[in-house]
């Protein structure tokens, strides 16, 4: 079945200051629970609790430059650079460089609140 998106919706998102999350298809946008894709956009000095999601995050990052940090490093993924994040590893994201960051993230499965883990402040 096609299914043609003609808006995303806008999705709260964690962290400081605000990002935008702009889900095309997934848990709130399409019903779907099988993969989620949003479209980020993260202020300069955006940063958010690490997480240990159940699902796999494909990031490839369009504008500006992505911070990731794993146990063991931290990674700064450039425009036209993507990286995975697979389920179970503690991850965390900011945009700490001037300009901020724009990307593209797909989730396997769909995003959801309930298996994103969060670290408690």
């Amino acid at each position: 079945m096609t299914k043609h998106v003609t808006e995303p919706t806008v999705i709260e998102a964690a962290g400081f200051p605000p990002k935008r999350i702009e889900e095309f298809f997934g848990r709130v946008n399409s019903g779907d629970e099988r993969l989620s894709i949003a479209r980020m956009s993260s202020p300069e000095g955006w940063s958010e609790p690490g997480q240990t999601p159940e699902f796999d995050e494909y990031t490839l990052v369009l504008e500006g430059c992505l911070r990731v940090e794993t146990e063991t490093e931290s990674i700064n993924v450039r425009a036209g650079e993507a990286i995975l994040c697979s389920a179970g590893e503690w991850i965390r994201y900011s945009s700490p460089h001037e300009g901020g960051a724009r990307y593209i993230a797909v989730c396997l499965p769909a995003f959801s609140p309930d298996t994103v883990h969060r670290d408690r402040d």
